[in-house]
C-alpha cells in the first residue's frame, strides 16, 4: 500500500505504507512519530488521510500510550473512529476513556450505527450518557436502542440505517427514490419489502431491480423466501446462517416481528473471526484475553485453570504414589511413565479439538453423535494398537525385557482408548451441564488421561512382576 508525500524538491513521490511483510514499514512509522513529537498535524494529515481504517488501526496500536491520545487530537475531526473498531476491545476502551467526550461525539457521529455502538458499549455510563446527550436527537435514538439489546446479540450487531419500500412501489419509483434521497446508507445489498406495519415480505436484490422495467411491481420481483434473525439472537447464530444461506446481508427483526435493521457480511466476518479466536483462547485456558492488556488483566485471566490444573495434577500424583513400591522394584518403570501419560494427552487433544469445534458450529448433533462417538473409539483402537507394537518394541530392546514391552503396549492400548472416549464424551457432558466445553475440557481431559494411563502402566507392570 502507497501513499503520495512531497519531497524537499517539491516533486510528489510514493511512499510504502507496509512493507514486504505486511507490518507497517518503519520509514512510515518513524514520520508518524516525528509529527506526533512536533504536534504537526498537518504533516500528520497527508500522512493518513487516505489510510484504510485498518491501517490507522495499526498505527495506533504500535504506538506508545500517551501518543495515541495526541494521534487523535492532533488530526481531530478528521480523524476517521471508524479505525477504533478495528482495535481489541480494552485497548479501544481505555483510547476513549482519555479522549474528550465532545471530540467522541462528532468522531462518531459520521458512523455507522453498529460501529457507534461498538465504541461506546465498553464505556462507563456517565462518559455514555453525555456522548450520547451531544448526537442528533434521530441518532441519539437509534444508537441508545441497540446498546438496549444483550451484549454478543444480533441488536448489537445491526446497522439500524436500510432500505425498505412497500410491494406496490414500481421498481422506477424505487430507483429514482434511491437516486434522490440523500440520507440513505453508503453501501447495501439488497432492498426489503415492508408492509404498513414495517413487517417483513420480502426482499429485492439489486442486480434484479436494475434488470427489470420501471413499470414492474416491487411485489412483482420480490424475493419472499425470507432469511432474518431476531434482535435478542446470538452473534455466532446470526454467523451460521450467513454460512449456511451464503447470505450477504439479513433483516433483523424485534419481538413484534417488526423490521428494525440488517447486518451485513462485512460485520459477520468479525463475529466469525472474534468466535474462532476465542475458542482457540479458550481451549488454552486464557479466556477473553487480549494481547493488549496489561500484565495484571493477563495474570487474573490464566491463574484460575492453572489452580485447577494443580489439582487435577495432584490428583495423578496420588496414583503414582500408590505404586511406588512397584516403582522401587523396576527403575524402567519411571523412564516410560512420561511416555505413557504424554500419548494418552496428545491423542485426547486432538479427538477434544474437533469435538469442541463442532459443538460449537453445531456440527455436532444427537442425529450424528454416535457415528462420531463409534468413529472415535474405533480411530483410538487403531492408534493404540499401532503405537503398542511400536512402544512395545522399543521398550523390549531398551531394557532388554520382552515383558515389560508387552505391559508397555498395552497400557498404551487402554490409555489411548479412554483418550479417545474422553475427549469426545466429556466435551459432550460439559455442554449439556452449560459449562463452556473449550474452557473446561482441557482440564478434565488431562486429569483423565494421567489418571488412567499411570494406574493402567503401574497397575499392569505390578500385577505382570508380581510386585503387588
Amino acid at each position: 500500500m502507497q501513499f503520495e508525500d512531497i519531497n524537499q524538491d517539491g516533486a510528489t513521490v510514493l511512499q510504502q505504507v507496509r512493507d514486504e511483510s505486511g507490518m507497517i514499514s518503519q520509514e512510515f512509522f518513524a514520520r508518524i512519530d516525528d509529527a506526533i513529537d512536533s504536534q504537526d498535524s498537518e504533516l500528520l494529515l497527508s500522512l493518513t488521510q487516505d489510510l484504510h481504517e485498518a491501517d490507522l488501526g495499526d498505527i495506533i496500536e504500535a504506538l506508545s500510550p500517551r501518543d495515541r491520545t495526541e494521534f487523535i487530537e492532533l488530526l481531530a475531526g478528521d480523524f476517521d473512529f471508524t479505525a477504533l473498531v478495528e482495535l481489541d476491545d480494552s485497548l479501544r476502551a481505555k483510547i476513549v476513556e482519555t479522549l474528550p467526550n465532545e471530540l467522541v461525539a462528532e468522531g462518531i457521529s459520521e458512523l455507522d450505527s453498529d460501529d457507534a455502538v461498538v465504541i461506546l458499549e465498553d464505556l462507563e455510563e456517565e462518559d455514555r450518557d453525555e456522548i450520547l446527550a451531544a448526537l442528533p436527537a434521530i441518532d441519539r435514538l437509534q444508537i441508545a436502542r441497540s446498546l438496549d439489546y444483550p451484549e454478543d446479540s444480533a441488536g448489537r450487531l445491526m446497522q439500524t440505517d436500510f432500505i425498505a419500500v412497500a410491494p406496490f412501489w414500481s421498481v422506477g419509483q424505487t430507483i429514482d427514490y434511491l437516486r434522490e434521497t440523500a440520507d440513505l446508507p453508503d453501501s447495501f445489498f439488497q432492498i426489503f419489502v415492508i408492509d404498513p406495519g414495517h413487517r417483513l415480505l420480502g426482499t429485492v436484490s439489486l442486480d434484479t431491480l436494475l434488470r427489470s422495467r420501471r413499470p414492474t411491481r416491487i411485489s412483482e420481483i420480490q424475493n419472499e423466501e425470507r432469511h432474518f434473525v431476531m434482535v435478542d439472537q446470538d452473534q455466532e447464530e446470526v454467523s451460521r446462517l450467513f454460512e449456511r444461506y451464503d447470505l450477504l446481508s439479513t433483516a433483523v427483526l424485534d419481538e413484534s416481528e417488526r423490521l428494525v435493521g440488517v447486518i451485513t457480511i462485512d460485520d459477520v466476518v468479525d463475529v466469525i473471526h472474534e468466535e474462532a479466536a476465542e475458542d482457540i483462547k479458550r481451549l488454552g485456558g486464557v479466556g477473553d484475553e487480549e494481547i493488549t492488556d496489561t500484565v495484571m488483566a493477563t495474570l487474573w485471566s490464566r491463574l484460575p485453570w492453572l489452580l485447577v490444573n494443580l489439582g487435577t495434577a495432584i490428583i495423578a500424583s496420588q496414583v503414582i504414589a500408590v505404586f511406588d513400591a512397584t516403582i522401587e522394584q523396576m527403575v524402567a518403570l519411571a523412564v516410560l511413565m512420561p511416555i505413557v501419560a504424554s500419548m494418552g494427552g496428545n491423542a485426547a487433544t486432538q479427538t477434544m479439538t474437533v469435538a469442541v469445534r463442532a459443538l460449537a458450529t453445531q456440527d455436532l448433533d444427537k442425529f450424528n453423535m454416535m457415528r462420531v462417538v463409534s468413529r472415535e473409539i474405533l480411530v483410538a483402537i487403531f492408534n493404540g494398537l499401532t503405537f503398542a507394537v511400536i512402544l512395545g518394541v522399543i521398550s523390549a530392546l531398551w531394557f532388554s525385557n520382552i515383558q515389560l514391552g508387552f505391559v508397555m503396549g498395552a497400557a498404551i492400548v487402554i490409555n489411548l482408548f479412554c483418550a479417545g472416549l474422553s475427549g469426545i464424551l466429556i466435551p459432550v457432558g460439559l455442554q449439556k451441564a452449560g459449562i463452556d466445553p473449550a474452557i473446561a475440557s482441557s482440564v478434565f481431559i488431562t486429569t483423565v488421561t494421567d489418571v488412567v494411563g499411570f494406574f493402567a502402566f503401574l497397575g499392569l507392570a505390578g500385577w505382570w512382576f508380581g510386585f503387588l
